[in-house]
């Protein structure tokens, strides 16, 4: 196993430039007057599919890209991941088996087959999903490409830390929304390497608070009472012994939950503001700024938007919002 650390994830990011972007950090000016504050949100949502799953996949895969011709790949996901990692595939030519929940969004499903992935549906939770696929890779030898429970997925992810510090190497504090926890547990890692002072806090959707409940007992379980989330691309719990736990509990500064009156809000806010559709884990830092605006008043901050993956109709019922004159 490699160590992760800044090195790591500096060498990501020359590696994955091929297929990621170095992606916008824009100034908030309304809503860094609410917070009372300086807000800049950094846009994952502008990647190529839509979301920064595509920085951890093109790490992975083309740190194996010849194991992975000769072998194909193996993939779980509710639908990010998997629809980073079937657009590097189909760019390189890559068979890819992708497991997905068999709850994923029609649309999601429709959008992966449509990339020529075998996609196989699991009757169980994300967990369950991530745990055949990793089985199945090691029966056939094939390259498993975890959405958060790999040292080189976690480096790609990493990378949104390093544009940060480049961008504004003044930044005192980031939110970044967590489902598995790659992104957080990346970009906690670079910054704080480069500048121990930053803060680094994460935001969960309530319903689905996986990573909050195993920090209040120490060790990762996921025995929570999850329930439906319109942050949906977060939900789920982490396979058994997941390096990602282990690497927040010792970056993380704060942890924060949100409710889902909190996440439509974000959504419809951020459409206001800034003219952008994100989906409901996209908005899941500028909910916990709304939230708990108290606790970011003066401070020089980050919002990581994750992700701008879902349907118009769906984002409309969501947000009441007048229909945008595009979709994303």
């Amino acid at each position: 196993m490699k160590k992760i650390n800044k090195a790591l994830i500096e060498e990501a990011n020359q590696r994955l430039k091929r297929y990621a972007i170095h992606t916008d950090l824009t100034f908030s000016p309304r809503l860094s007057a609410v917070l009372g504050g300086q807000l800049y949100f950094k846009w994952e949502s502008h990647q190529p599919t839509g979301s920064f799953k595509i920085r951890g996949a093109a790490s992975k895969i083309l740190a194996n890209l010849e194991d992975c011709r000769g072998r194909g790949v193996v993939a779980a996901s509710t639908g990010n991941h998997g629809a980073a990692t079937a657009y590097i595939c189909q760019q390189e030519g890559l068979r890819l088996t992708l497991f997905v929940p068999a709850t994923i969004a029609p649309f999601k499903r429709q959008k992966l087959e449509r990339t020529g992935a075998k996609v196989i549906l699991v009757d169980g939770p994300c967990e369950q999903a991530e745990s055949e696929a990793r089985q199945t890779a090691e029966v056939n030898h094939q390259v498993f490409v975890s959405p958060y429970n790999d040292e080189l997925v976690i480096a790609g992810q990493g990378t949104c830390g390093l544009e940060i510090f480049e961008d504004w190497p003044e930044v005192e504090e980031v939110v970044v929304p967590v489902g598995g926890g790659g992104l957080m547990a990346g970009i906690a890692v670079y910054l704080k390497e480069s500048k121990p002072t930053i803060k680094i806090t994460g935001v969960e959707p309530e319903n689905s608070a996986f990573i909050k409940h195993s920090l209040s007992l120490g060790y990762l379980n996921n025995d929570f009472p999850e329930k439906p989330t319109i942050a949906e691309a977060v939900a789920g719990g982490l396979e058994p012994d997941s390096m990602t736990f282990d690497l927040i509990k010792h970056y993380a500064d704060s942890w924060l939950t949100v409710s889902e009156e909190h996440i439509a809000q974000a959504m419809k806010i951020i459409y206001e503001h800034h003219q952008e559709v994100v989906e409901g884990a996209g908005a899941l830092s500028l909910a916990g700024l709304l939230a708990y605006p108290e606790l970011f008043s003066g401070k020089k901050v980050v919002g990581l938007v994750s992700g701008g993956n879902i349907q118009l109709s769906r984002w409309q019922e969501l947000t009441g919002a007048n229909k945008p004159s595009s979709e994303k």
